[in-house]
């Protein structure tokens, strides 16, 4: 498995470098619940919600055996990713070996150095993105 992000139809890949030691999608439904005065509470069911994921690892200042991908210096994927935040586009998260494909906002990213060997820690919080299609009409 591998965990590939990318900007505008990978004009810019990052492969990372370190897997994370898990990860999670979070996929909930907008229901929503009403009191009724004959039966009591009622579920109505809504339709699905933004999904996010959490990716959190850190990028290699040495070399390391382990080490799934050797493009670019721990800093330089920090700037990459904070260079992709500032131009407000969308990014794609593709796991490799899972059905894992979606387009997504960064809405979170936290980085720093914590152990003196170079290496950048950090957390990337991203959530689902939709391309949306406006259909001109005329009146």
């Amino acid at each position: 498995m591998d965990i590939f992000i990318s900007v505008n139809n990978r004009e810019q890949v990052i492969k990372l470098p370190v897997l994370p030691k898990e990860f999670k999608i979070q996929s909930n439904m907008n229901n929503q619940s009403y009191d009724t005065i004959s039966i009591g509470e009622i579920k109505l069911i809504g339709l699905s919600s933004l999904k996010s994921i959490s990716l959190s690892s850190f990028f290699p200042n040495q070399e390391y055996s382990f080490i799934r991908d050797k493009t670019y210096k721990s800093w330089d994927y920090v700037e990459m990713i904070e260079d992709w935040k500032e131009r407000r586009i969308p990014i794609r998260l593709i796991v490799t070996d899972t059905p894992i494909n979606m387009a997504c906002t960064i809405e979170s990213f936290e980085y720093g150095e914590q152990d003196g060997s170079g290496d950048v820690y950090y957390t990337l919080s991203l959530s689902e993105f939709k391309f949306i299609k406006l259909e001109k009409r005329s009146v």
